[in-house]
């Protein structure tokens, strides 16, 4: 393994579908928003929302509507990252959205691992069937487009991180694909 942590990190991030009832500390949930809001973003529009859902009743409805998100309905956590689409006129923000907040997403996602919490991303956007459910429970305004949902808490078992690496996939210069 690397001595780096941050690479440490980015290599042993996983997937974390079950979770331990165990409530996520508030400052350790202000360090996944820090971490999140600390992303890139096109003309630095941050263009990004994040609701946090910790209410059993909404983690529960969350998770019976979304289809890939069942987690939620035993993790103590949920955060909708959203893109704020509502300015007609900022160009950037209409045009980079999805790309800033899924910065944000691998953000909070790479803090999560860092925290000895387990994530996982479930996807709203662009399916319209699943933006709309965030969108009506939660009460989302117009404009407000949920990009995915995070599932996080304490991992109920170990999960080990799948290593991706595949040297097929990169090309240096010219080469053809």
């Amino acid at each position: 393994m690397n001595t780096n942590p941050v690479i440490n990190t980015i290599l042993n991030r996983k997937s974390v579908r079950q979770f331990s009832d165990k409530p996520i500390e508030p400052e350790k949930v202000d360090l996944l928003l820090h971490a999140g809001m600390s992303a890139p973003s096109a003309r630095n529009r941050q263009p990004w929302k994040f609701v946090v859902v910790d209410e059993k009743d909404l983690l529960i409805a969350l998770g019976t509507e979304l289809p890939y998100a069942k987690m939620l309905m035993e993790s103590p956590l949920g955060i909708v990252v959203c893109g704020d689409i509502r300015d007609k006129e900022d160009e950037t923000a209409q045009t980079f959205w999805v790309q800033d907040c899924s910065a944000a997403v691998e953000n909070i996602l790479l803090a999560a691992e860092s925290l000895d919490l387990g994530a996982v991303w479930t996807a709203c956007y662009p399916k319209e069937e699943r933006v709309e459910i965030p969108q009506r429970i939660l009460n989302l305004p117009k404009g407000i487009v949920p990009l995915c949902v995070i599932p996080i808490g304490y991992p109920k078992t170990k999960n080990e991180p799948i290593n991706k690496w595949n040297e097929n996939n990169v090309m240096y210069n010219k080469q053809p694909m």
